[in-house]
């Protein structure tokens, strides 16, 4: 069949099926240039030579057999509208946008000598503005009082101030903020949260290094030993096997360990004998602590008066004098120390000697009470506020270590007498300090009864037999409207 009547058999009927699609309805202009394109592609092909003729026009013939000729030429032109790149336009960017920095903290640490004056011409801030802020509140008077190695954070854009931040507790910030010309200031306090921690050890060389393998901070292994140093001590009577279990506070600052809380409760076993200790403060706000009995662990003595490297001479009636060559009765102890190490009052007393006082050489006596006296000799110097008369408490430096008066080394000879009469100071028994008032006994038993039932579990370490100690965690955050004081 030949082009020509293939178009006069099949136009018509095509023409009016396509007419009732109306996605085929176009302008007469779009259709008259459709079908020109149409008509000159078909010459083309018509005229073409040989083989490539009658390729071509099956080719076209194939193409078309199945379509009308509006709706090849729509075809072509969906065709090459399909092989067309898709644009997708990007968003336009605001030039302005990407050229602003968000400003950033800067950091500034107190140097040694350090004023807030240097730093503000550090940072290039005016000394008006420091004036500002200065007189912005009573809280930023806490500016005067900076120290070495505290951190100031400055928040300054493009050489403007914004704001300043100061933490000089955990719990206590202060931040100035500008708003137009003006400059306001306030203390921000936060809350801590606490948790409980349970450490137990069990010593095969020294406390020191047992606290440290179950997670003790130093400050805890001090606080530790302050406890119980009214009954142990811990130079002279720490031995193998001695074991421990304490109840601490961790400190949390936004879920971020910050530092140790106070010990809530301990328990020590020293060759064999068990001491217990429970924090207690009363409804009054006195905190102390006491024993199991609400008798305080606090005796009116220390055990000993001074850190020492080891006892020289022990209390003995019949020793023979190493300058004398004599026998001569020691009626008190040798603790061997160095020169100018503190020596600190064994108990609340009255002065009643601050000098020399023959071989003794260079002494201080003190007066507990009616009944009981304190004598600390062979100093090399006395204490400035150690004078006759004077009332000292319990801990405080009367003294620095030495050799004067009739001694071999530098060392403290201490004596403790109980009316008059020589008493051992390593073994005398001291009376205990007021315990908790009986108006408080049910309140102290109903806040101490759980640390206490966690001190009188058998410590871990005895049951597994071993050297290790180990810390357990006993419970979840606690806020600060729970912390037990």
């Amino acid at each position: 069949m030949t082009y020509r009547a293939y178009i006069k058999k099949d136009y018509k009927p095509e023409i009016r099926w396509v007419a009732d699609r109306p996605q085929f309805n176009r302008s007469l202009p779009l259709l008259a240039v459709t079908l020109g394109i149409v008509v000159s592609l078909t010459v083309f092909v018509l005229f073409s030579d040989g083989k490539s003729e009658n390729k071509a026009n099956t080719v076209v013939l194939e193409t078309n057999a199945s379509l009308p000729l509006e709706s090849a030429a729509l075809a072509i032109v969906r065709e090459a509208e399909s092989a067309a790149p898709t644009i997708i336009p990007e968003p336009e960017q605001n030039p302005v946008d990407s050229k602003v920095e968000t400003p950033r903290w800067q950091t500034v640490v107190v140097r040694k000598g350090d004023s807030l004056s240097m730093i503000f011409d550090r940072l290039s801030l005016s000394p008006r503005l420091l004036y500002q802020i200065m007189h912005s509140s009573d809280d930023a008077k806490i500016l005067k009082e900076l120290l070495p190695g505290q951190k100031l954070d400055f928040l300054i854009e493009q050489g403007e101030f914004l704001s300043l931040r100061f933490e000089p507790e955990l719990t206590r910030m202060l931040e100035a903020h500008k708003s137009a010309d003006k400059i306001s200031s306030n203390i921000v306090i936060t809350e801590l949260d606490y948790r409980n921690k349970q450490a137990t050890g069990r010593i095969d060389s020294s406390l020191f290094l047992a606290g440290l393998r179950a997670g003790l901070s130093d400050r805890l292994i001090m606080q530790m030993v302050s406890i119980f140093g009214w009954d142990i001590d811990f130079a002279l009577d720490i031995r193998e096997g001695d074991e421990f279990k304490v109840i601490y506070q961790e400190q949390f600052k936004d879920n971020v360990k910050v530092g140790d809380g106070p010990i809530l409760a301990a328990i020590f076993t020293n060759r064999k004998e068990t001491y217990r200790a429970l924090r207690y403060t009363s409804p009054e706000g006195q905190t102390n602590y006491f024993n199991e009995e609400g008798i305080s662990m606090r005796k009116a003595f220390l055990r000993t008066p001074l850190k020492f490297s080891r006892i020289s001479s022990g209390f003995n009636l019949r020793r023979k004098h190493p300058v004398l060559n004599r026998i001569r009765a020691h009626k008190g102890v040798d603790y061997a120390a160095p020169t100018g190490t503190p020596i600190k009052a064994t108990g609340d007393g009255t002065v009643t000697l601050a000098g020399r006082k023959g071989g003794y050489g260079r002494t201080v006596i003190l007066k507990h009470g009616g009944t009981r006296s304190t004598l600390y000799a062979h100093m090399s110097s006395i204490s400035k506020n150690t004078r006759k008369g004077k009332r000292v408490k319990q801990g405080q430096i009367i003294g620095y270590v030495g050799k004067s008066g009739l001694a071999t080394g530098p060392h403290l000879h201490y004596e403790f007498r109980v009316n008059g009469v020589h008493r051992n100071p390593l073994t005398v028994k001291f009376p205990n300090a007021s315990g908790v008032p009986n108006k408080y006994r049910a309140d102290f038993k109903k806040k101490t009864a759980e640390h206490l039932a966690l001190l009188n579990q058998q410590v871990p370490t005895r049951l597994a037999d071993n050297k290790e100690s180990k810390v357990i965690a006993l419970d979840e955050t606690r806020s600060a409207s729970r912390r037990v004081h």
